[in-house]
């Protein structure tokens, strides 16, 4: 029997032997290819060769590659779906085509495996006439091949358009007793007797997101063999749940849970869902996809709250994912030794992110219980169902999931319709540096739609021609003093805001007329757009003109934007490969590094960073670019942005020879790390789970930020009557002093109020039968307050007590109603309610005890004049 690692070698060498070069997997995030969530497939990384945009060291391939599928994340629990898996593929590209795929196909099957040819069918395109000559050629008699429309042997484009054509595939017959029993039962039917355990793609066209197609330079083979499908068949197994993929994670679950897999149903499920989500978690984290609201990290999110919820259901209350993880990389590190090396991460992120949900699983599945029993008509409201995502973190699939167990369904739309006002909230508080719908709207409208030639990594003044003028009202011929428009050049030196950095301001000038570029933009088409106002005289189109950026500002900026790629580095000295990119903003004031971290730098790590860069600064390190083809560069160790879109011909940055940091950049930069000057981090704080963000100033706002700390200290320690050095000491000093003289203060409130709480126990009054106590205190602390409260419902035995003080200028309330009164509808928190509201505020709490405030303290007497009223 093979073991699933003996498979997997098993096949890579067999293709080795037929003259392919063995490739390692990818990452699960597919570099440069938008078009895709997650690496669904082993040809992912194969797209640019098969569209002929690179080409490969050798036109032969074979892989094991990682795949991640989200369509069946729901039926994982079965004994069939996974979201995680993996594929082992050959590939052709240009080289050999139908011919050797189908006969290097059977002959691994049949002679390397061993499988009796007789239980073997193939099915093929309906129009395959050829695939069919090649099959007999092999022995496969004509009654075992079956032609199946593009439902079933047409394989799509991975993603929303690539290369694509007709497949043949190979499926396993388990018997005739046990399927359907049918004399025409073939591998079309779904009655379980066939199984599919390999795909042979015939790679001939490219497919547009239109659905439109075209023929490929050279037509090649994709081929895909489901690795855990072929082990279940290998090691005659039920599912993969029994083979020896699982076997160990299974254990472990089951050794966590005190549960036994086989015995029911349920139990199994849970089992299942825990050990597949427990793997595809590990994997996703170590290839760089932290939890997110969106996107990627919401399928992470998601998997990790489904395991979470399905482990309760197991009885497994406190944390243990992390437990599960590193079962997943005792078993797989052998295999993909990246999950090993960002182990602690891994962990790290796990035990965060499941700490979190935890605190609100509880709180949400009671009220989503509630809300199953309240609800009418079967279905769960769109209102609630945002509410269980917003608040408590349920995925709303989590939520329709587990109404569909109680036999309900969810009001999808309605859940929508409250996203999409979140959303549109998110948006208008956000301040956007162009109008997209205008942006748009101009392009449309533009005369000239020629891409902006740019000069500005050589230049910062250029000669130029006005080719279009676009204002509020569209496309002009002139612009005179005063006029606001968008000016666009054939040629310019100006930056255009792109990948974080913000776009260059300047001039341009011409012969009648002077503009003031306040902003560069760059529009989808590759135009720049100018955008500014007329400070003197009138600009034409097709006018020459001379085109100077703020040569000051710009420089500010370049030293901005060439520290933030030296930082990247350092963070990835102090805290670790796992270290990415998330986002960055390089203004000319500061920049603004966004990464994945679990959790706050210590102040060490922060001074190291700034250490290891300002080392960088000080060694005046060569600045320099060159253009590469994108594959070059990723082959080199580049860094490159997950989720960036980059052309064939990519423009590599690096610092330093050999290279401190080398990543893929459009951006201007300083010629040498010396003209940075210095580099100072003002702040470091949280942006989202797993994310940091940094701040950081350098060149003239580092001189500036130091002068005003250095100001900041000689006035404190003039007040202290300290040296600078000795401030720190001296005010901690004087912060115990106060220390000492508040609780002294607050002492002598308790000792006063409790005396005052003695005379007020004689004006308690009979009201409605009932003791009731209304009085203002002395300005005391809220916490005295309190006390006095408690003192004075212990002594009344029975009764309602308001009491009311300013505290911090404030007027504050607050009630205590004893049991006995509770039970005869007396509520504080209700009492509080309206008194806060009559003092402009609000407030409430619980039946026997509420507090709260307002804004207005004149409104103090007043509100405690109406407690009787509200009895």
């Amino acid at each position: 029997m093979f073991s699933s690692d003996e498979l997997r070698e098993n096949y890579l060498k067999f293709f080795e032997e037929k003259g392919h070069k063995r490739i390692a997997s990818s990452s699960l995030i597919p570099h440069n290819d938008p078009t895709l969530l997650l690496t669904t497939a082993g040809m992912v990384q194969f797209k640019p060769y098969y569209l002929g945009v690179a080409k490969p060291e050798n036109p032969r391939m074979t892989s094991c590659q990682k795949c991640f599928r989200t369509t069946d994340i729901e039926s994982v629990g079965d004994a069939s779906h996974l979201t995680m898996f993996e594929m082992l593929g050959n590939f052709s590209i240009g080289n050999y085509f139908k011919k050797e795929a189908i006969a290097w196909a059977w002959e691994y099957v049949t002679q390397r495996l061993n499988i009796p040819a007789e239980k073997l069918w193939v099915t093929v395109y309906l129009d395959d006439d050829e695939a069919i000559a090649l099959w007999k050629e092999q022995g496969v008699p004509e009654g075992r091949i079956v032609r199946l429309g593009a439902a079933d042997n047409f394989w799509g484009p991975a993603g929303d358009s690539g290369p694509c054509g007709p497949c043949s595939e190979i499926h396993y017959d388990f018997g005739q007793e046990m399927g359907c029993g049918q004399a025409d039962c073939n591998p079309s039917c779904k009655c379980g007797r066939f199984c599919e355990i390999w795909n042979l793609v015939f790679v001939q066209f490219n497919q547009d997101k239109s659905g439109k197609r075209q023929n490929l330079p050279a037509p090649s083979i994709d081929t895909g063999m489901g690795l855990e499908r072929l082990t279940i068949l290998m090691q005659s197994r039920k599912n993969v749940y029994e083979t020896d993929i699982f076997a160990h994670v299974i254990e472990k679950a089951c050794q966590l849970s005190g549960r036994q897999y086989g015995i029911d149903a349920e139990t199994d499920k849970a089992l299942r869902i825990v050990s597949e989500h427990s793997r595809g978690i590990t994997f996703l984290i170590a290839d760089g996809v932290i939890p997110d609201k969106a996107g990627r990290g919401y399928v992470l999110r998601r998997l990790l709250r489904r395991a979470v919820l399905f482990g309760r259901r197991l009885g497994l209350e406190k944390p243990f994912l992390v437990d599960m993880a590193g079962a997943v990389i005792a078993r797989m590190s052998g295999i993909y030794p990246e999950i090993k090396k960002r182990q602690a991460y891994v962990l790290e992120m796990i035990a965060s992110e499941e700490t979190r949900f935890s605190e609100t699983l509880a709180t949400g599945l009671e009220l989503l219980e509630e809300i199953v029993r309240q609800t009418k008509g079967g279905q769960i409201s769109g209102q609630d169902a945002f509410k269980l995502y917003d608040t408590y973190g349920f995925p709303v699939e989590m939520t329709t999931e587990i109404a569909a167990e109680r036999g309900l369904s969810v009001d999808l739309g309605g859940f929508e319709a409250e996203m999409e006002v979140q959303r549109t909230k998110a948006r208008s508080s956000r301040k956007f540096s162009f109008d997209a719908a205008a942006t748009a709207e101009a392009v449309k409208n533009m005369r000239h739609g020629e891409k902006t030639c740019f000069v500005g990594y050589e230049l910062t003044r250029q000669k130029s021609t006005i080719m279009d003028i676009l204002t509020e009202g569209g496309t002009v011929d002139s612009i005179e003093e005063g006029d606001e428009a968008s000016i666009v050049l054939d040629e310019s030196p100006f930056y255009a805001e792109m990948g974080g950095q913000v776009g260059d301001t300047g001039e341009i000038i011409t012969g009648g007329g002077r503009f003031e570029v306040k902003n560069t933009l760059h529009l989808p088409n590759g135009v720049f757009l100018h955008q500014g106002r007329v400070i003197s005289g009138c600009l034409k189109i097709a006018e020459t003109a001379a085109a100077h950026i703020d040569e000051e500002r710009r420089r500010d900026i370049a030293r901005n934007h060439t520290a933030t790629h030296i930082l990247q580095t350092a963070l990835r000295q102090v805290l670790g490969e796992q270290v990415q990119q998330r986002g960055s903003v390089v203004t000319p004031e500061r920049l603004r590094f966004d990464f994945s971290h679990l959790k706050p730098m210590t102040k060490d790590e922060i001074r190291r960073v700034e250490e290891f860069v300002n080392d960088k600064i000080r060694r005046n390190l060569p600045v320099y670019a060159e253009e590469m083809p994108y594959r070059h560069a990723l082959e080199e160790g580049v860094t490159a942005l997950f989720g960036e879109k980059y052309g064939d011909r990519v423009r590599v940055l690096r610092v330093g020879r050999p290279a401190v940091s080398a990543e893929l950049c459009g951006g201007t930069h300083v010629s040498a790390s010396g003209e940075i000057s210095l580099f100072k981090i003002v702040s470091e704080s949280s942006v989202g789970a797993g994310l940091r963000r940094i701040e950081a100033v350098t060149g003239r706002e580092a001189e500036a930020y130091i002068n005003l700390q250095q100001d900041s200290l000689s006035e404190l320690s003039g007040m202290l009557e300290a040296a600078p050095e000795e401030s720190p000491r001296k005010l901690a000093e004087l912060k115990e002093e106060m220390d000492t003289l508040k609780k002294t203060v607050q002492n002598l409130e308790r000792q006063m109020s409790r005396g005052e709480a003695e005379e007020l126990l004689s004006k308690a009054e009979d009201y409605k039968g009932i003791k009731l106590l209304v009085s203002r205190m002395t300005s005391v602390n809220t916490d005295t307050l309190r006390e006095t409260a408690d003192f004075l419902r212990d002594k009344l035995g029975s009764g309602v007590i308001v009491l009311g003080t300013v505290s911090e200028d404030k007027p504050f309330f607050l009630c205590m109603v004893t049991p006995d009164l509770i039970e005869k509808g007396y509520h504080a928190g209700n009492i509080v309610k309206k008194l806060s509201q009559i003092a402009g505020g609000g407030g409430g709490g619980k039946p026997n005890m509420a507090q709260g405030g307002g804004r207005d303290k004149a409104k103090l007497d007043e509100a405690l004049q109406a407690v009787k009223g509200m009895l």
